[in-house]
């Protein structure tokens, strides 16, 4: 008689990682990274090749990515042929284009999350006039009760001297 295939029994911390993938949280920080880079594509190309050809020809012609100072070596005309030969520099271009593209991303989250707070409190306004009143609590309905029971008195009382 032919013995039956053992499964593999696999280790406590494969479930527990599982899980933790799984996690609604996980997942959705993984969607926001991908959504990220792309993002991050879309940004670099807006500085790259819209502002900073318009912020130079405002400013005379400059061209952002090939500003630098040649700290040591030659001094070339571009910064990639300064690197090329060798030449330590401060790249000030490259510095003002991740700052620009810093900025134009902190923007659009702003905007992105002002929107999104908008609508989640729409929505919860929304949910909060559809959902019925709480039921009162025991503390409230003896308080009624009381309440009641004091006013039939004092109503009694009023007659009884009248």
């Amino acid at each position: 008689m032919a013995k039956p295939a053992s499964r593999l029994h696999a280790p406590g911390w494969v479930t527990e990682f599982r899980k933790f993938i799984m996690r609604g949280n996980v997942v959705d920080l993984a969607v926001g990274v991908i959504i990220g880079a792309a993002f991050t594509a879309i940004v670099n190309s807006l500085v790259k090749d819209l502002f900073n050809p318009l912020l130079g020809l405002l400013i005379g012609g400059i061209d952002f990515s090939n500003l630098f100072i040649t700290l040591k070596g030659p001094h070339l005309a571009t910064l990639a042929d300064a690197q090329k030969a060798g030449a330590v520099t401060l790249n000030v271009g490259l510095f003002l284009n991740a700052v620009l593209q810093f900025l134009i991303v902190a923007f659009a989250i702003f905007w992105m999350v002002k929107v999104l707070s908008s609508f989640h409190s729409r929505q919860e306004a929304q949910d909060a006039a559809e959902a019925p009143p709480p039921a009162p609590t025991k503390t409230e309905v003896l308080l009624e009760q009381i309440r009641d029971e004091l006013a039939t008195a004092n109503k009694g009382a009023t007659t009884d001297k009248a």
